[in-house]
């Protein structure tokens, strides 16, 4: 890694998380929906199926989100609407917003990035709810 420092233990806990991660991909079930950030390239996970926006569905906010689906069709968007910032603004990122949007990207980081915004839980219920055919 060129000019950067690898953080041995931060790198063991994301083995720790891929092989987590592994497990619910890997199910035996007939089909799986895993959502996660976009992974760092340095734990390899597989490539995601599809990436989505929380203002794809109604929130005015840009998130990107991976999912990685398993007998599924990618999920549609239901109400696009322009974002007004950045949801929880990683890195260097976060000092380009100005102090007005800091706290309310920023506040209690961690919850705040593992938010499923309604409108996108409500999209899956509904476009992927039901019985499974056989």
């Amino acid at each position: 890694m060129e000019g950067h420092v690898l953080n041995q233990e931060r790198y063991e806990k994301g083995l720790e998380g891929k092989a987590f991660f592994m497990r619910f991909l890997g199910a035996d079930c007939p089909r799986i929906c895993v959502e996660n950030p976009v992974p760092s390239r340095i734990y390899e996970l597989p490539k995601y199926t599809q990436t989505i926006q929380p203002y794809e569905y109604g929130h005015p906010y840009s998130k990107r989100t991976c999912l990685w689906l398993k007998n599924l069709p990618p999920l549609q968007p239901t109400d696009i609407v322009d974002p007004v910032g950045t949801w929880c603004p990683s890195g260097s990122y976060s000092h380009k917003h100005d102090a007005k949007h800091k706290g309310i990207f920023t506040k209690d980081r961690a919850k705040s990035r593992s938010k499923t915004f309604p409108g996108i839980a409500k999209a899956m219920a509904e476009q992927w709810g039901g019985e499974v055919k056989s």
